[in-house]
């Protein structure tokens, strides 16, 4: 019989356990073990299993997260995976890497004086059950259809417009300019956060289920946005955002100073075994090296628990606001700071020393303002307040910016931004050119995982819509 949910009354928030900081420290596996039957059975039990569920309210992809927690706590383990994944085409690894704290489980309703229910940890229980038993099916339609997509890039967004279109029946291609699947899902998050093999399986079964990858394959170097156009009825743009964000100081060319997206790359690379000759030589690896990441949010928390994992003598993030204004997950914070991470808060870099060869960042003190526009509370130097770190390796870590499409793509027609994002009809997904979609990142800017797979899917339907318009339109012209 199903146990009784709304039990936060009696029970304790509770995660899977953890493995200790010094254990964790010295490999780049998962840090969490996982959620025992039990364990995540009567951590669903707690469910307030609210009217109004703001869990998924504020959950992106609006997940029907108090269904599959009542499901998960009735031991219904099966019928829990088909409600996550209706909704979610990755749930398995939304439960790794969503920042839960800022999303679902920052707004559960009993957060307050009781603890959220753990959901992200649950998801990944139910979704991980699912693999093992094989109830993870690949996405093969009912029916074949003639028309075919083409998507530029194989991220989040661009895979989950893809299992949308193929179990309608499409012909789907993927183009991305990577030798692997899964975007900075593969080469952008740490093996600690997501590994590796989570998904690539999903890559395995997206082949199976009929979809087409053309990898190590760049729009505008091996084929056109003309050509891709020419030969599928509709495209969409999913490349994500992987221009680094620079700044103007003095040194800033100095040897050491290294882009994170350049940093992670090199280090997941070596961790799926490949020879990375930056690597080798040490200019990507922290191993002994005085470490400074500068920047606050998740991809600074990535690279300062990377190079905890890489043996570096010491390591500190530089961040010009407070701990309160991070704009990373406070949970990443948390672990950075169990791991040996030193923080200095309210310090901005003004200048970077070294003779060629960065060896130490000067940076001074921070004050925070009044708030601007957006809420948010303007920074402002302090004068007088210079300090030196040491440093041997210093890595940038202040988002991304995304490149010029246009020019890329040999496709000056395509609009964009003030910003340098794509220009779309919000409500239909198209951008001026007809048939071209675009998705995710590089319409919204960088953001979450979460984003761009309910981006992905949304544009599915639009580009779905928009096929079958097109294709009524020209049987009635045939006529």
């Amino acid at each position: 019989m199903a146990d009784r949910m709304l039990q936060f009354v009696r029970l304790d928030q509770r995660l899977p356990e953890k493995r200790k900081a010094e254990l964790r420290r010295e490999d780049f596996d998962e840090i969490y073990k996982a959620f025992d039957p039990e364990g995540a059975k009567t951590q669903a039990s707690r469910c307030s299993q609210c009217g109004v569920p703001f869990c998924s309210v504020h959950c992106p992809l609006n997940n029907n997260i108090p269904d599959w927690l009542k499901l998960t706590a009735e031991g219904r383990l099966e019928e829990a995976y088909e409600v996550a994944s209706a909704t979610n085409t990755f749930p398995e690894i939304c439960g790794r890497i969503c920042p839960q704290d800022r999303l679902c489980e920052g707004n559960c309703v009993i957060e307050k004086d009781f603890g959220s229910v753990t959901i992200g940890s649950v998801e990944k229980y139910i979704t991980d059950t699912a693999w093992e038993n094989g109830w993870v099916k690949a996405p093969k339609p009912r029916r074949e259809l003639a028309q075919s997509v083409g998507i530029i890039g194989a991220g989040p967004g661009g895979l989950a417009a893809a299992e949308r279109l193929r179990m309608r029946g499409y012909q789907v291609h993927v183009y991305d300019r990577y030798d692997r699947v899964g975007g900075l899902m593969i080469y952008g998050i740490p093996n600690f956060k997501l590994e590796k093999e989570v998904v690539l399986r999903r890559w395995k079964q997206f082949e199976e289920g009929g979809i087409h990858f053309h990898l190590n394959v760049a729009v505008g170097r091996d084929i056109t946005l003309a050509e891709l156009r020419e030969k599928h009825d509709a495209v969409l743009v999913a490349t994500g955002v992987y221009k680094a964000r620079d700044m103007a100081a003095p040194g800033i060319g100095l040897e050491g100073i290294v882009p994170a997206l350049d940093y992670l790359t090199a280090s997941n690379r070596a961790g799926l075994g490949e020879t990375v000759a930056a690597m080798e030589s040490g200019a990507l690896n922290a191993a002994g090296k005085r470490v400074v990441v500068i920047g606050g949010g998740d991809t600074a928390m990535d690279c300062v628990r990377t190079a905890v994992r890489q043996g570096a003598a010491a390591v500190t993030c530089l961040y010009r606001r407070d701990k309160a204004n991070m704009p990373g997950s406070m949970r990443e914070v948390h672990h950075a700071e169990e791991e040996g991470v030193t923080f200095e808060w309210l310090g901005a870099p003004e200048a970077f020393l070294g003779d060629g060869k960065v060896n130490a960042v000067r940076a001074h003190r921070m004050h925070l303002g009044l708030p601007d526009a957006s809420g948010r509370q303007q920074v402002e130097p302090i004068p007088g307040s210079s300090f030196n770190l040491p440093a041997d390796l210093v890595i940038m870590a202040l988002g991304f910016d995304p490149e010029d499409l246009p020019k890329a793509f040999e496709e000056p027609a395509l609009p964009v931004t003030r910003w340098g994002t794509l220009k779309v009809n919000h409500r239909t997904m198209m951008t001026d050119l007809p048939g071209v979609f675009a998705a995710g990142d590089i319409v919204r800017g960088a953001s979450l995982v979460v984003w761009a797979i309910r981006d992905g899917r949304d544009a599915a339907e639009q580009m779905h819509g928009y096929i079958q318009q097109k294709t009524a339109a020209l049987a009635v012209a045939a006529e």
